[in-house]
């Protein structure tokens, strides 16, 4: 069973970054905690690929210890013939990280970036190393500027230099290929990743720091945008205009006023999305313009630079982009790209890494995104036009979470995605208002609504609203499920829910759990967010449902039935409802490992469950959390929350015929991102 997986360009480049960051994917979803390893690393300078992997996998482990030792060192001992001894410090180095760590991604050196040139940079260095490592081995071959014939004789002869080196390969790698490509067959497994532009692509940020420009207007998100291209402005309007293309970094002297507004009002109209705008030889842009383009609200970056048009340019084109922390875009652009050209679950059968018995937070965040990629589900998000939902839905639309619906109208959505630089183009977009379902809609809901009283007209204006014509899309068929919440009330979002999809029969009450990402483990919370005081018989309804989202999700339900006493040790009503809740769950699920009433302490810890409760197979264990009433719940995961560090995510609705779920008004893009991944494996579940 291999501890590693080593990762080795052939030849310079590869986009090693993609790859390692899709093997860390496939390794974080089996064990508690993966570690990270290069055998060369320059000697300042903190190296981009292991700041990756260290800040996005939480590895708690120092860089410094990551590595083993610097190009220039091994330069040094080669040169005084001293081959063995590098060798030998490697692999130290390496097994002091194998030893913390159940599997680690071990990234090659860099054949471009050898320091003074005499450093050991060829196939056999890495292919020794990873021997010695008893790592598992995945070549990368460069398909940059590679015609799809020479890209398949990199890949058969990557395979056979590195079994002729005595490695173990994994599978072959071809990365940023022209495009689509059969790859030879082999005895492992080989696979083409087409060149992303997102992900090789230099931000504005990054150009304008190479090129130690001045920032003359534009925030953050102006910064972050990609550049996918270049195109200098030195003739007349008309001409730059034909020569406009998207994603182009637009270059022009400073005193080009023409061409600098021009270049606004054409990003501005939607005719091409510039990623901003380089004002050259250092000459300042008129007043009058500047306040022009301002006042366009043009989303873009406007910098200025000494240099002329031609040295910009140039210096401009040597910038390449990579993956990294500061860039999630670029992140899940690459990881994207890895897991719709890998086969992911062969791969993973194939590296053979023991699966953790504990789901930790890692484990439970990366698995849910997995779970919902296998079974595609049709998901719609009704506040469309909200910044944080729009970028959401760009990373969903890469890592091929769900496909999704937003809701509102298609110019707002078009103009909002145009000023933040994102491409959602594998969204539909559904305005209410004007959609031929709304008569549909209005007719299904005047009929469930019939015994309040609701009519036809009013109905038809009802269902025109956001929240309302989303869950009516889950009623009949057209969605899957629904998230909302980034900007309405969780009342908003979740009354249609009650009124149009109801719950299941059987469960009296739709209720809610948080999961509780702890440092070590996952916890489900519930009721904290729906049911303010449930009787006896709504609280056995919470727990069951509880129980069986915890088991949709990979944790193994161990319920515990909170209140301020344990076992027979209080008396009064509150105790005795959690009592009778607690039999009730026995009854009904006597499979289900329960125990109530049962102090938080008692459930927790296991010191505590040994003097509280030393027979019971939940003290000391439990994995979910039913609280007594909305108060104590509420503030318990809050406080957990904020004085643990914990993250939660929810509230995630249960007990629906249909996945409806609320994001809290201040979720950032990974909550949603979240989110949306868990009401995509709910619908799934309710399907099948």
């Amino acid at each position: 069973m291999a501890r590693s997986v080593y990762l080795t360009s052939v030849g310079s480049g590869g986009g090693k970054s993609t790859i390692a960051l899709g093997l860390a994917e496939l390794l974080s979803r089996q064990v508690e905690r993966i570690g990270a390893f290069r055998p060369l690393v320059p000697a300042t300078g903190t190296d981009p690929i292991l700041a990756l992997l260290t800040e996005r996998y939480r590895m708690d482990l120092p860089t410094a210890d990551l590595s083993g030792t610097t190009y220039a060192q091994a330069s040094a001992l080669v040169a005084d013939g001293r081959r063995e001894e590098l060798i030998s410090r490697i692999v130290e180095r390496y097994r002091d990280v194998e030893r913390r760590c159940p599997a680690v991604v071990v990234v090659g050196s860099d054949f471009a970036d050898g320091g003074d040139g005499t450093g050991p940079r060829e196939l056999a260095f890495n292919a020794r190393l990873a021997i010695e490592f008893g790592s598992v081995v995945v070549p990368v071959v460069d398909g940059i500027g590679q015609g799809p014939e020479a890209i398949a004789a990199a890949t058969r002869g990557a395979y056979h230099d590195l079994v002729d080196l005595g490695a173990t390969v994994l599978a072959v790698i071809a990365n940023r290929v022209p495009g689509p490509m059969t790859l030879p067959d082999l005895p492992v497994p080989a696979y083409a990743i087409p060149e992303v532009p997102t992900v090789s692509a230099p931000t504005v940020a990054e150009v304008a720091a190479a090129l130690g420009a001045t920032l003359l207007s534009g925030d953050d998100a102006a910064l972050g945008r990609d550049v996918l291209d270049f195109v200098v402005g030195a003739a007349h309007v008309p001409t730059l205009l034909d020569h406009l293309t998207e994603g182009a970094l637009v270059i022009t002297p400073g005193d080009r006023a023409d061409l600098l507004v021009a270049a606004s009002a054409a990003h501005v109209a939607g005719q091409v999305s510039v990623a901003g705008l380089v004002l050259t030889l250092g000459e300042q842009p008129d007043p009058r313009a500047m306040r022009l383009v301002e006042g366009l609200n043009t989303g873009l970056a406007v910098l200025s630079v000494p240099s002329d048009s031609y040295d910009t340019v140039a210096a401009s084109s040597r910038i390449e982009g990579r993956p990294s922390v500061a860039h999630p875009r670029k992140v899940e652009a690459a990881l994207g790209a890895f897991e719709s050209c890998v086969d992911t679950v062969d791969l993973a059968r194939r590296l053979r890494v023991s699966r953790s018995e504990r789901v930790t937070p890692l484990m439970f965040e990366y698995d849910l995104i997995d779970r919902a990629r296998a079974t595609r589900r049709r998901l719609v998000l009704p506040e469309g036009a909200e910044e944080r939902i729009l970028r959401a839905t760009e990373i969903l639309l890469r890592r091929g979470v769900a496909e999704l619906t937003l809701l509102g109208r298609p110019d707002d959505i078009a103009r909002r995605t145009r000023e933040l630089g994102i491409d959602i183009a594998g969204a539909s977009v559904v305005d209410p208002a004007g959609s031929p379902w709304r008569d549909e809609f209005a007719e299904a809901y005047a009929k469930l609504r019939a015994h309040r009283g609701m009519t036809a007209e009013l109905a038809h204006d009802i269902v025109a609203q956001p929240n309302y014509f989303g869950t009516m899309m889950v009623h009949t068929g057209h969605a899957d499920g629904m998230v909302s919440g980034a900007t309405h009330t969780t009342a908003a979002t979740i009354r249609p829910a009650f009124e149009i999809i109801r719950t299941v029969p059987g469960v009296s009450v739709a209720s809610s759990v948080f999961f509780m990402l702890l440092a070590d483990r996952v916890l489900v919370y519930g009721d904290c967010a729906v049911n303010p005081d449930p009787d006896a018989a709504q609280l056995a309804d919470i727990a069951i449902s509880s129980a069986d989202t915890a088991a949709r999700f990979g944790i193994e339900p161990r319920v515990a039935m909170l209140s301020y006493s344990t076992g027979d040790s209080g008396t009064g009503a509150d105790v005795e409802k959690v009592a009778a809740a607690t039999r009730l769950v026995r009854e009904r699920r006597p499979e289900l490992l329960v125990e109530g009433p049962i102090q938080y302490d008692a459930a927790i810890d296991p010191r505590v469950a040994v003097t509280k409760l030393p027979d019971s197979a939940v003290a000391g264990r439990a994995t979910v959390f039913i609280f007594p009433d909305l108060n104590t719940g509420n503030n318990t995961y809050k406080a957990v929350q904020r004085s643990a560090g914990a993250v939660a995510v929810g509230p995630v609705m249960q007990g629906l015929r249909r996945p409806v779920n609320d994001l809290s008004r201040g979720a950032t893009v990974p909550d949603i991102v979240s989110t949306v991944a868990i009401t995509a494996v709910q619908a799934a579940g309710e399907s099948s």
